[in-house]
């Protein structure tokens, strides 16, 4: 399916990261409260933030339909962090492409864990906007996840995902409550 993966990475597992990325003391997501505001963001690992060129290349290898590269590349940046939420997220799309359901699930709902774990962690009681980049992924993981879990029949989970995300963000930018309402109701 095209090109080889290229095991020449321009971010070394240790390398530090990009000039003006948020980083982690540590190899987990994590929260922050952001300066003068009640919001929050979440802030990737250091691993995670040190590889955003290789993930942004993995988003063009999806968007050019080269699946299978992709999803190489996706588990080698997950051999060196495996909390690197954007990648399990992808892994999840590319599963969903696929109609691969439950491997989907698997991964959209490990980036969503990542997520609800760094906000119980820092003990968040404010918004996490989706507005703010770095809270993206955790609401289109979330999404795909709502999405998968409904489709496999588990209406109830889905909900709770729902209920957590429209918590965060009670605008529901991507719709996802209407997502669980317009499949469940029938």
């Amino acid at each position: 399916m095209g090109a080889q993966p290229s095991r020449r990475k321009k971010s070394a597992p240790g390398a530090p990261p990009r000039a003006g990325s948020q980083v982690a003391d540590d190899a987990t997501v994590r929260a922050r409260q952001l300066l003068g505001e009640e919001a929050w963001e979440l802030v990737p690992p250091r691993c995670a933030a040190a590889r955003q060129d290789d993930l942004d290349e993995v988003r063009k290898m999806i968007d050019a339909g080269e699946l299978e590269v992709a999803t190489d590349e996706c588990r080698w940046l997950l051999e060196g962090c495996t909390d690197c939420l954007d990648a399990h997220r992808m892994l999840g799309e590319i599963a969903l492409e696929i109609d691969d359901l439950p491997l989907a699930r698997g991964h959209f709902g490990y980036a969503y864990r990542l997520g609800a774990k760094a906000l119980d962690d820092a003990g968040v009681s404010g918004p996490l906007p989706y507005r703010l980049p770095a809270n993206q992924s955790f609401f289109e993981a979330a999404k795909g996840l709502v999405w998968c879990l409904v489709k496999l029949d588990k209406p109830e989970l889905a909900a709770e995902v729902v209920a957590r995300i429209t918590r965060c963000d009670p605008a529901d930018p991507l719709a996802i409550a209407r997502l669980l309402a317009d499949n469940t109701a029938e």
